[in-house]
C-alpha cells in the first residue's frame, strides 16, 4: 500500500509533499494529459548520483516506448513539453537514449529549512506503512547466559527496524520470546545447582557439558545467600549410580532426572530462580543499551494455554500431519521445506519446532498482519520449515519474514575481558560506550559480517562517524551559545524572510542533502535496512562541517545570519531526529 507521505506542522497544518513526490505528480499529469499508452505509464523518479545532470531522473519514457512503438528519446520530448508549469523546477532535459532529469529550482530548496523547523520532530516521518500491524520478535537469547556481542547486533538492529518502521506508519510491536522451557532451561538449572552444592561444601562434579563461566557461579552465590540450605542434598545420594564422563550428554541428562527426583517440587523453585537472576541481567544489559520490548513471551505461556495443542489440532484438522514410527509429522516438505518435520516425539514430548509453530499462530491470531524475526545466520536453515507451518496453518506464508543478522567480530587484541569463553555484550558497552556500540552495529547491512573496531568506537576524532555525527550537532548548540554571548537574538521569521540569501554551494548541498531524509526513513523501513540511517547521517553532518568551515554564522548582516540560523537550526533538527531513529544520543556539548 502507497500513501502519500506529508509533513506535519506542530499545529497540525498539512506542508507541501517532498520535492521527489511533487516531481513525481508533475510526471503524471504530463501523462494523463497525453492519453493513451501514455496515461498507463507508472512514474518512478530517482535522485540522481550527480547533480550536474539533475536532481532527479525518470526513466519513464524508456518503459513506455515498446508500447507506444515510438524511440524513448522521442517519447521523453513529448513528455517534457506536456509537463505542467511549475516553480518546483527550473529546467528539465532529455539525456542518454530517453531518461528526464530535473534540476530543482534553488528557491525550493531555501524553503525546505522553515518546513523542517515547523515539522520539528514530525520531519521525516510518513504513512507508507499505512498502519499495517507488524510485529518485530528480536533478540530472544535464551537466559542460560549473558548477552554476547553478536547479541548486541541484533539487538540494534531490531530495535532500529522498529523505530524506521514506526517512523513510516507501520504499527509496531516489539518482543521478545523467552525460551525459558525444555533442555536448555534445565541444563542451565542444574549447572547452578551443582555450583551452589560445591559452594555448600558439597562435592560433587560438574559435566563438562554443563555451562560453564564465572556467572554461573554467581547466580549459584546467589542462590545461596537467599535459600541457605534449602536445595542442599548429600554428595552421594546425587552422584549414586550416574555415568561417568565417558558419555558427557547422557551424564548430563542424568543429573537432570537425579536434580528433579531429589529436589521434587523445590526444582521448579530453584530453576526459576536461576531464570530469573539470568533474565534480570539480560534486561538490565538492553536497558542500558536503549533496546525496549513491549512484550516479554514466556515459552512456558505456550505449554500451560495449551498454545500447542490448538496448533497441532489445526494442522489435523486441515489435513497437514501424520504418524510414522510413533512420532507425529508434519508435511513441510509439500510446502517449501527440504524435508517433513517431527511435531511430537516418540515419548509424546513436543519439539522445539512444535513450539515455534504454536508461537507464530499465536502472533497472527493477536492480529499481528505481518511477522518480522531477526536471527543469527546460523539460523538460516530453520526458515523454510517455520513459513511451511505458517503456510499449513493460515495460507499466509507471505505474512512470515526473517531478517538474517551476519556475525560479528571485534578488532583483534582490543578487550580482554571474558564471561565464560565469549565477549559479552555489557563489556563492550562499557569499553566503547552505548552511542558508539550501537552505531557501529548499524554501519554494515545485517547481512554482511561485521568487523568492530573497539579503538575507533572509542576514539574521539573526525575518523569515529558517531562522534563525527554528535559533533556536528554539538556544534549548533555551540553556535547558539555564542549567539547569546555576543549579545544577539536570533529572529526565526526574519530568516525565513530572507531564506534566498543562502545561495551558496555548501547551503544548497545541505538543503538538498536535508530534503533526502524522510526518503530514507521510508527505504529503511521497506526495504528492512535501517544501516542507510548512520551512512546517511553521516552525509548531513559531512555537508554541514563543511559549510560551518567555510563560511561564518555569526555576522553582523542580519537577514543572513538569521537565514544561516534557520538553516542550522533544520540541520540541528534532522541531525536529532535522525540519532534518535538510530538509538544514539545527540548532546548539546563535546
Amino acid at each position: 500500500m502507497w500513501t502519500r507521505q506529508t509533513h506535519i506542522k506542530k499545529g497540525g497544518q498539512v506542508e507541501l509533499p517532498p520535492v521527489k513526490e511533487q516531481i513525481s505528480k508533475l510526471i503524471s499529469s504530463a501523462l494523463e494529459s497525453l492519453g493513451g499508452v501514455f496515461a498507463e505509464g507508472r512514474t518512478q523518479v530517482e535522485r540522481t548520483r550527480d547533480t550536474k545532470n539533475g536532481h532527479f531522473a525518470t526513466n519513464v519514457a524508456l518503459t513506455l516506448a515498446k508500447a507506444a512503438g515510438q524511440p524513448p528519446r522521442k517519447l521523453a520530448e513529448q513528455i517534457v513539453a506536456a509537463l505542467p508549469a511549475s516553480e518546483l523546477v527550473s529546467r528539465v532535459e532529455v539525456a542518454g537514449p530517453g531518461f528526464i532529469n530535473f534540476f530543482v529550482a534553488p528557491g525550493a530548496w531555501q524553503a525546505l529549512a522553515g518546513e523542517i523547523l515547523a515539522a520539528g520532530e514530525q520531519y521525516g516521518r510518513g504513512n507508507v506503512g499505512g498502519g499495517t500491524k507488524v510485529l518485530i520478535e528480536f533478540v530472544s537469547a535464551n537466559p542460560t547466559g549473558p548477552l554476547h556481542v553478536g547479541h548486541g547486533r541484533g539487538a540494534a538492529y531490531g530495535s532500529t527496524l522498529a523505530s524506521v518502521m514506526a517512523a513510516s506508519g507501520f504499527e509496531v510491536a516489539r518482543e521478545y520470546y523467552i525460551n525459558d522451557a525444555g533442555r536448555q532451561a534445565d541444563i542451565f538449572g542444574v549447572s547452578v545447582w551443582l555450583r551452589y552444592l560445591l559452594l555448600r561444601g558439597i562435592e560433587v562434579r560438574v559435566p563438562a557439558k554443563a555451562y560453564p563461566g564465572d556467572y554461573i557461579s554467581g547466580i549459584a552465590e546467589s542462590l545461596a545467600l537467599e535459600h541457605d540450605a534449602a536445595f542442599e542434598r548429600d554428595a552421594a545420594t546425587v552422584t549414586r549410580g550416574l555415568p561417568g564422563a565417558d558419555d558427557p550428554e547422557a551424564e548430563l541428562d542424568a543429573y537432570i532426572a537425579r536434580a528433579r527426583e531429589l529436589l521434587g517440587d523445590d526444582y521448579r523453585r530453584m530453576l526459576d530462580f536461576a531464570l530469573t537472576a539470568q533474565l534480570g541481567e539480560i534486561r538490565g544489559t538492553l536497558d542500558d543499551f536503549g533496546v525496549r520490548f513491549d512484550r516479554w513471551y514466556s515459552e512456558r505461556e505456550l505449554v500451560t494455554s495449551n498454545a500447542i495443542r490448538h496448533a497441532l489440532d489445526e494442522l489435523k484438522a486441515r489435513g497437514h500431519t501424520y504418524e510414522r514410527d510413533g512420532a507425529l509429522w508434519l508435511r513441510t516438505e509439500a510446502l517449501g521445506d527440504e524435508k517433513d518435520r517431527v511435531l511430537i516425539r516418540e515419548n509424546g514430548q513436543h519439539t522445539y519446532f512444535a513450539a515455534d509453530v504454536a508461537y507464530h499462530l499465536d502472533k497472527l491470531e493477536r492480529g499481528h498482519a505481518l511477522l518480522i524475526d531477526v536471527w543469527g545466520a546460523d539460523h538460516h536453515g530453520y526458515i523454510a520449515r517455520v513459513k511451511a507451518s505458517i503456510q499449513a496453518l493460515t495460507g499466509r506464508g507471505d505474512a512470515f519474514e526473517v531478517a538474517l543478522v551476519q556475525f560479528v567480530t571485534l578488532s583483534a587484541g582490543r578487550m580482554g575481558k571474558r564471561s565464560g569463553n565469549f565477549v559479552t555484550l555489557r563489556e563492550l558497552i562499557q569499553d566503547a560506550g552505548p552511542d558508539a556500540t550501537r552505531f557501529f552495529y548499524l554501519t554494515r547491512s545485517n547481512d554482511q559480517h561485521l568487523e568492530f573496531d573497539v579503538e575507533l568506537a572509542k576514539s574521539r576524532s573526525n575518523e569515529n562517524p558517531v562522534f563525527y555525527i554528535q559533533y556536528a550537532h554539538a556544534r549548533c548548540a555551540s553556535v547558539l551559545r555564542q549567539l547569546d554571548e555576543k549579545g544577539f537574538v536570533h529572529d526565526a521569521a526574519n530568516g525565513a524572510a530572507n531564506i534566498a540569501r543562502l545561495s551558496e554551494e555548501q547551503e544548497q548541498a545541505l538543503l538538498v542533502t536535508l530534503s533526502r531524509f524522510p526518503e530514507v526513513v521510508e527505504s529503511a523501513a521497506l526495504s528492512r535496512a535501517p544501516h542507510q540511517l548512520p551512512h546517511y547521517l553521516r552525509d548531513v553532518a559531512n555537508d554541514f562541517h563543511s559549510w560551518y568551515n567555510a563560511h561564518q554564522f555569526i555576522i553582523d548582516d542580519a537577514p543572513l545570519r538569521d537565514a544561516r540560523l534557520n538553516l542550522m537550526l533544520a540541520t540541528r533538527q534532522v541531525l536529532r531526529n535522525g540519532l534518535a531513529l538510530v538509538g544514539v544520543s545527540a548532546p548539546e556539548a563535546m
